[in-house]
């Protein structure tokens, strides 16, 4: 993954891929902890992760919509980007760069409660947020946000967790570890 400010390194003639631009998913973060959270903040990574994959994943949200008996939304229905099976469920390797890139920049403060991570907008990164909220490009991501939230933001981590492996045994659970999912 690279900064965009570096994308002109490399020669031309090479395409490039947006699911390796660090902002692209430095700003999905971002939007993830202003509009899944709670004021503004997430508690915990598994938390994080799992809202994040079904922002990414529509079908497999849809999916879970129907196995809750909730009507979800098709309004998106392509893979944002990659996740990997891991220990938890869907993972991105890039989270532990994101976060620390969010955190350096000062858009997130991250505490420790307990056993798990809190991460939390700080004045700059609402700012921010707010900013990429609004914006046009952000819109459809956005509006899947909102219904990820409105589903499946009051469950934990944990919960959450437990309901991937339930609804998604062939898709993730049976997966090797460190396999893209799709």
């Amino acid at each position: 993954m690279r900064s965009i400010r570096n994308l002109g390194a490399p020669p031309g003639g090479l395409p490039v891929v947006a699911d390796d631009i660090l902002e692209l998913h430095a700003a999905r973060l971002l939007l993830l902890f202003r509009v899944c959270g709670v004021s503004n903040r997430i508690r915990g990574l598994t938390k994080m992760a799992k809202l994040d994959f079904f922002v990414r994943y529509p079908q497999f949200f849809l999916e879970v919509c129907g196995y809750l008996g909730v009507k979800g939304s098709s309004r998106a229905q392509s893979i944002e980007s990659s996740m990997v099976r891991y220990r938890y469920g869907p993972w991105d390797q890039r989270y532990y760069h994101l976060l620390a890139y969010l955190e350096g920049k000062e858009l997130i403060s991250v505490r420790k409660q307990g056993n798990a991570y809190e991460f939390e907008l700080t004045g700059a990164g609402k700012k921010a947020a707010e900013q990429l909220r609004k914006s046009g490009p952000f819109a459809q991501v956005v509006a899947q946000m909102r219904e990820v939230k409105e589903v499946l933001g009051g469950k934990t981590g944990s919960a959450l967790k437990k309901l991937v492996y339930e609804v998604f045994e062939e898709e993730i659970r049976r997966k090797p570890m460190g396999e893209v999912i799709s």
